[in-house]
């Protein structure tokens, strides 16, 4: 099982940087780019929900789920 960040797709999406993003959100670019780069252990809602509203997405527009059977 696994959870698959696409948060690059819709960053490329909206046309918007990290650097962009990150200053948007109020997180570090190094954090950002560790969650865009699906590294993070964990996400927080109040990040989560940053992004989202700054992107003009879903939860489930950046966060997908895979079995990995």
């Amino acid at each position: 099982m696994a959870i698959i960040v696409n948060l690059d797709v819709m960053m490329a999406k909206r046309k918007i940087g990290l650097s962009q993003l990150a200053e948007k959100v109020g997180i570090t670019n190094a954090n950002l780019s560790i969650l865009k780069n699906n590294k993070a252990k964990a996400v927080r809602f109040t990040t989560l929900e940053a992004i989202c509203r700054e992107l003009n997405c879903q939860p489930g527009d950046i966060l997908e789920f895979r079995n990995d059977d």
